[in-house]
């Protein structure tokens, strides 16, 4: 069964502090999810039309369970907090087998 994935990049961030708090709950809503965290931050070499911009990546055993966990009641409440402190591109995407 192919992987799920989510895949953030931050484009702004214009409160630190709602971000901080967001990553309070949005790490324990991930994990309790099945989300494993492959990427935060670290160097990135942007190409082509690519910025440098804040990149997280986030592994499910499958795509139904990448979405289940987008929609929980947690992560639910972790988006709450984070409201416009930031503005940033999210995908849910099916890996390959």
């Amino acid at each position: 069964m192919p992987k799920g994935y989510w895949v953030s990049v931050y484009r702004t961030i214009s409160d630190p502090e709602k971000l901080a708090a967001y990553n309070k709950l949005a790490g324990p809503a991930v994990k309790a999810g099945g989300g494993r965290l492959l990427v935060r931050d670290g160097r990135v070499a942007a190409h082509d039309a690519g910025i440098v911009e804040r990149t997280i990546l986030i592994e499910f055993d499958s795509f139904e369970q990448a979405v289940a966990a987008r929609e929980s009641a947690a992560y639910q409440e972790a988006l709450a907090v984070l409201s416009d402190g930031v503005e940033r591109d999210f995908r849910i995407v099916e890996g390959i087998d």
